[in-house]
């Protein structure tokens, strides 16, 4: 049983979600973009009985949203993470345009995937007060981010040097691929963490 409860939108602001305090050991893996489409990236994924929360964006998955129905039948579930990917968006864009890119993507999301989106995440990670307004005007209720990634074939981690349970871990749809979830896979098992839903954990 989760033994963490998912903090309330508060003033109009969604939680910002970074790990999870938790006593349970669990790992969750989490995975971007959707730029590169591989049948080689669902087979480890089903090899290793991986399931994922997967942040899209639009302008990564439009050419061919319905190759991620692959994950979906293996557990995973789709996130949002805006329709054009501007990482500067915390910069350059007011309230209005963030809630555009955040609702755009979620009605995206229900079109293709049949279900909206109840986490997001940010491009490029940065996030503001104004960014948490938008994700909770658009029904999301959580923005999450990360402190462990399985990148070129290695693990970056920004705290420790080692996976730590409530870890919730960045990955991409990359050519490199295959050695950055071997990566996270050696780290896991060598930390004697499960792999968990972050969605079934939060309950949403």
């Amino acid at each position: 049983m989760p033994d963490y409860v998912l903090p309330p939108v508060t003033n109009g602001l969604a939680p910002v979600i970074t790990r999870i305090p938790t006593s349970h050991p669990v790992v969750f893996l989490t995975i971007d973009d959707g730029a590169h489409r591989t049948p080689e990236m669902v087979a480890l994924m089903a090899e290793y009985g991986y399931q994922a929360s997967i942040f899209l964006s639009q302008t990564f998955v439009q050419a061919d949203p319905a190759y991620f129905d692959q994950f979906l039948a293996q557990g995973s579930l789709i996130e949002n993470h805006t329709v054009s990917h501007n990482i500067n968006m915390v910069r350059q864009l007011g309230y209005s345009q963030q809630l555009a890119e955040i609702a755009g993507m979620q009605d995206f999301a229900l079109q293709h995937y049949g279900r909206l989106p109840t986490l997001f995440r940010p491009p490029g990670g940065a996030y503001s007060p104004a960014m948490q307004q938008a994700a909770a005007a658009a029904g999301l209720r959580a923005i999450i981010t990360w402190e462990a990634k399985a990148n070129a074939g290695g693990m970056d981690y920004q705290v420790g040097s080692s996976l730590r349970p409530g870890d919730i871990v960045l990955m991409h749809f990359r050519p490199e691929f295959a050695t950055d979830l071997n990566a996270f896979r050696q780290a896991q098992l060598a930390a004697g963490l499960e792999v968990v839903l972050l969605e079934d954990f939060l309950a949403v």
